[in-house]
């Protein structure tokens, strides 16, 4: 008997969502990586009340979800997985490494695109990392992404269960990869070749263009290493960098929801955008492991 795995999507991702919220919680206030530079309970306010925005508004403009998505294409035949007859124990990881590459490109896109840039600079403006960053978007940003990931899980004909394992794994790498928590460099070198670790993560948060314009990867951290966007560490160090962006550095705007949301209709897009670079800009680095998308 087959289950309509949209029925259950909600329940699943939420029990997910809050378990890896509160481990990661926890490990941050025990072992944390970095010393904050904000108020924790007004940066979980302002983050997390967003959170609470574009999910309510994400239901209401796209009630079946992604799963529901994949359920429909399965029902019509529609997708390149169903006209190929692609057997599910392949169709499954095979949807959640190209989808995952599908994100990867989209990131990408939000970085090179100065009219999405300007949708991407409110998860960018946080000035700590922690794991509410890995939920911080706006909510156009997170409308237009289900719109991409919607289309390529009909271009695939996604199974159901891979999608739903794909959105599990990408809310909780999101969160773990943004989270800001210490752990042994030995730990780090292991678990960054399979998946994107906080301290990969963190150097895509720098106030440094270059910086920024790196380590785009929210899940499998291949795809940095395959396309030459790869960055090792940061140049000041984990502790000495800078997070955020140059020209946002008011706490007292940057941790407002209000704030967030009209971001993108007044705030300046600065020299971030893909390919243009700041005039105060050190020159990148030498040395291995540091890879600049700048031409």
């Amino acid at each position: 008997m087959s289950i309509d795995l949209s029925k259950f999507e909600p329940i699943i991702r939420l029990g997910f969502f809050v378990g890896v919220l509160v481990a990661m919680a926890a490990w941050e206030m025990l072992a944390p990586r970095r010393g904050r530079t904000t108020s924790r309970p007004l940066h979980w306010l302002n983050n997390l009340g967003l959170v609470f925005v574009n999910s309510l508004l994400l239901r209401l403009v796209a009630p079946l979800g992604g799963v529901g998505v994949a359920v429909l294409a399965e029902s019509r035949g529609w997708g390149l997985f169903h006209v190929l007859s692609v057997p599910e124990w392949l169709a499954v990881p095979a949807s959640v490494i190209l989808l995952d590459l599908a994100i990867y490109l989209q990131h990408v896109m939000f970085h090179a695109v100065p009219l999405f840039w300007r949708l991407h600079m409110v998860h960018h403006a946080d000035l700590d990392v922690d794991v509410t960053t890995g939920l911080r978007f706006h909510t156009i940003e997170i409308v237009l992404s289900f719109g991409i990931k919607a289309a390529v899980i009909l271009l695939l004909g996604a199974p159901a269960v891979g999608v739903l394992i794909f959105e599990v794994l990408l809310n909780a790498t999101s969160m773990f990869n943004h989270s800001n928590v210490r752990m042994s460099s030995a730990l780090d070198r292991v678990l960054r070749l399979f998946v994107v670790t906080p301290d990969m993560h963190r150097v895509h948060h720098s106030v440094i263009a270059r910086e920024t314009n790196s380590n785009f990867g929210f899940n499998l951290p291949w795809w940095d290493m395959l396309f030459g966007t790869y960055r090792n560490q940061p140049t000041a160090g984990h502790v000495g960098m800078t997070i955020g962006l140059s020209q946002f550095r008011d706490q007292r705007q940057i941790e407002r929801l209000h704030w967030m949301l009209a971001l993108p209709f007044v705030g300046k897009p600065g020299d971030y955008p893909i390919n243009r670079r700041g005039p105060s800009e050190p020159p990148s680095p030498a040395g291995p492991g540091s890879v600049s998308v700048d031409p």
